[in-house]
């Protein structure tokens, strides 16, 4: 895959990504079971594991079918 297709490709996902965000967060992406989130007095660190594993996933599988 040359790199034009592959940055138009990355663009349309994040442009379908910021269009679907707000269905996305009434699911509960992004708070999902496995990902990480400490709150302590001044400190917060969230870390979003599945989230990641899901996101990685459908980037996958939308890049495999685009390379058939």
């Amino acid at each position: 895959m040359d790199i034009r297709r592959f940055l138009i490709v990355l663009g349309i996902s994040l442009v379908a990504l910021g269009l679907l965000w707000p269905w996305l967060t009434r699911l509960g992406f992004g708070r999902l079971p496995g990902d990480i989130a400490i709150h302590r007095q001044n400190f917060h660190l969230y870390i979003p594991l599945a989230s990641c594993l899901i996101v990685s996933v459908v980037l996958t599988l939308l890049f495999w079918l685009l390379r058939k």
